[in-house]
């Protein structure tokens, strides 16, 4: 997984985001310069990792690099639309980011408009170790705003859906109607709304 890093002798951050797919919550991104003299053992793409498992690394990885977090709101997605937003997302945490990279590997086929080379890499959780650490602490990140969230809005169970559309969660909406961190331009959602 160090193929795409080891060509390059400058730092290079690994972007990626979380939570496009849900009805509810921000979308984050992560941006990650790693140590490669010191990398945690077990990074890989955040969805084949266990959630235990994955706190557990995302500790090694915050000790040991560099890193920031990017978010678009519930309204800068319904706004913009979902793509934008996780591109708006991946620019803030690549520039809020202590020390600039030279270049940021970009998990998917787009990239944000930022003051620097940006390499996409489609399926980049898999080919790339700094991508892989961006959506690990990504999707660790992102999953403890959403059960903060659930503490507000215990209806949804988003501690457990991270807000996507699970059975549990439709019908919740069916009785409880939508919150403000519902996107609204989700079809579910707008459905509901009309």
């Amino acid at each position: 997984m160090l193929d795409f890093e080891k060509n390059f002798n400058c730092p290079v951050a690994g972007v990626d985001e979380v939570g496009r797919g849900p009805l509810a919550g921000p979308v984050v991104a992560a941006a990650v310069i790693l140590d490669k003299n010191n990398l945690p053992a077990g990074i890989r793409d955040s969805k084949k990792i266990s959630k235990n498992k994955r706190e557990i690394i995302a500790e090694k990885i915050r000790l040991n690099s560099h890193y920031a977090y990017g978010e678009a709101s519930v309204e800068e997605i319904d706004n913009l639309n979902i793509l934008q937003a996780s591109l708006l997302a991946m620019k803030r945490a690549i520039e809020s980011l202590k020390i600039v990279p030279s270049m940021s590997l970009i998990d998917g086929i787009y990239t944000p408009k930022v003051d620097l080379t940006c390499k996409p890499i489609v399926k980049g959780d898999s080919k790339s170790i700094s991508i892989a650490a961006a959506s690990i602490l990504a999707k660790v990140y992102r999953d403890k705003i959403m059960t903060n969230l659930a503490d507000k809005y215990p209806e949804y169970s988003f501690e457990k859906n991270a807000g996507y559309g699970t059975k549990e969660h439709l019908l919740a909406l069916k009785s409880h109607g939508i919150t403000p961190i519902h996107r609204k331009s989700f079809k579910p959602i707008y459905n509901i709304l009309n």
